[in-house]
């Protein structure tokens, strides 16, 4: 029985593309004072009134545009993932997956884990780049189930990995031959990150500095220039900048008659990507006067996301292994 255990940590999902379950899923999700920094009884009223009684229906047309036969893509993929480096890593390790928001939670997977006799965890939220709302809330949910515990088992966190090589390595490789296999050539290449308010920024979370630096060490990695955007604006607080909607009806006029949109900061295709890049970013880029469009799939369980996963896992279970890992490439 494995006593190490490695914990996959993804945003979160409807149990459905259904009303219901969305309202269920939004409700948590913009409960997370991480995720809406207002407070309590000034946010509550208008959640629980105006957003969620009208947004679930539009947000459940949109997930049903995306949903696979074996459900969310986001859950789907993450699961894959988890499977997948499963097999990498051997019985020694046990590795799973859980939601911040949804199922499967955080508790549960830690409970499950722990009664399977994992006394060692590594808590890996798979966000590149940090932000309170992301990695912060994932680890809050964690730190709140084993505060429940009397027995606790050791922990480790995955720390940021915007610009570990392997991380840097991933998405060059994979752009790469995302590239290679299209039928045109890009004339820009545009690497949409989630938006935060620009609020976020001022106080100190350092998810935009993150995100830029990702961007530039790819572009480097390339050899060709990639445009940083933020895309998923809410509400009427100023947000990062510049948005992913207005630069791609923007670009057209600028000459640039064909782009490819990458989404690096999430670690699997999710609503975000699928529907609103893949989908109406499309329609934006093309209506503007753009005339081919592709968006690129996000890492995934792509064996370019196996070498990450295992080179980053590896170096953070050193010393808890009998046989610490070495790092792999592609090919190895």
């Amino acid at each position: 029985m494995a006593n190490i255990g490695v914990l996959l940590i993804n945003l979160g999902t409807p149990d459905a593309p259904d009303t219901a379950s969305v309202r269920r899923y939004l409700g948590e999700f913009l409960s997370d004072q991480r995720v809406v920094e207002i407070p309590k009884l000034l946010w509550q009223p208008i959640l629980r009134g105006p957003i969620l009684l009208t947004r679930p229906a539009k947000s459940a047309k949109a997930y049903r545009e995306v949903w696979l036969d074996e459900g969310s893509p986001l859950a789907v993929y993450t699961c894959e993932t988890a499977a997948r480096l499963q097999e990498l890593t051997g019985p020694e390790i046990r590795v799973d997956w859980a939601m911040r928001y949804g199922k499967p939670s955080i508790a549960d997977r830690l409970n499950a884990m722990i009664a399977e006799g994992c006394s060692r965890i590594l808590l890996a939220p798979l966000y590149p780049q940090y932000c309170a709302a992301t990695t912060a809330t994932a680890l809050d949910a964690c730190y709140a189930a084993l505060a429940r515990l009397r027995v606790q088992p050791a922990i480790r966190t995955l720390p940021p990995y915007y610009a570990d090589p392997s991380y840097i390595e991933a998405l060059r490789t994979s752009t790469e031959r995302q590239l290679a296999a299209l039928d045109f050539k890009p004339d820009m290449l545009l690497a949409s990150f989630h938006g935060m308010p620009e609020r976020t920024r001022t106080l100190g979370d350092p998810y935009y500095d993150q995100c830029r630096a990702s961007v530039k060490l790819l572009q480097d990695a390339l050899g060709r220039e990639v445009r940083l955007s933020f895309q998923s604006r809410f509400g009427r607080a100023k947000w990062l900048g510049p948005a992913t909607d207005e630069t791609l009806r923007e670009l057209p006029a600028q000459a640039v008659r064909s782009v490819a949109v990458l989404t690096p900061g999430f670690s699997a295709d999710c609503l975000e990507t699928l529907e609103e890049i893949a989908m109406r970013g499309r329609e934006d880029f093309l209506a503007a006067g753009g005339e081919a469009f592709a968006h690129l799939p996000c890492l995934n369980a792509s064996p370019e996301a196996m070498i990450l996963y295992r080179n980053l896992i590896g170096r953070e279970l050193a010393g808890w292994v009998q046989d610490e890992f070495r790092p792999i490439r592609e090919g190895n």
